[in-house]
């Protein structure tokens, strides 16, 4: 068998200090994640985010730098997951638009909120994500070419 990382994209969208957020019903838990999803055949990982972000919460956003990359080996099986995190831009809400299965809804909320509910993450890159971003992570996306 060939080791083959999962990937996945991840928007951080900020509006007026609050962060776009969803709340969403993973292995059984209700946990707050950013938008978040896998990379699809033939898309680019920018294509992705965009595609991720509209399909979870309605908002159609534009990644504007890469925030990092990380690496996340999941506890319970040992599956490699390939993260990558952009900084994006809120372009245009979609009120009406369906959101994927298991999403419950989009919320906005400001670091400290977020903080408060850390059992509640999805998983640990919520906050290191987030953090990274509040501390200045921005590079550009020509840093992932074609990818």
């Amino acid at each position: 068998m060939v080791w083959t990382p999962r990937v996945t994209v991840a928007a951080i969208v900020e509006n007026d200090g609050r962060f776009l957020l969803v709340e969403e019903l993973a292995e059984g838990r209700l946990v707050f994640n950013q938008p978040a999803g896998h990379l699809e055949d033939g898309e680019t990982l920018i294509e992705a985010c965009r595609r991720e972000t509209l399909e979870e919460t309605g908002w159609k956003v534009e990644p504007e730098a890469v925030v990092g990359v990380y690496r996340r080996i999941e506890p319970g099986n040992g599956l490699t997951t390939l993260r990558v995190c952009f900084s994006a831009r809120a372009v245009q809400h979609y009120p009406d638009q369906p959101l994927d299965t298991g999403i419950k809804r989009a919320v906005w909320l400001d670091r400290t909120q977020l903080a408060a509910c850390v059992d509640r993450h999805r998983t640990e890159l919520v906050m290191r994500c987030l953090d990274d971003y509040l501390g200045g992570a921005r590079h550009p996306l020509s840093l992932l070419a074609d990818i």
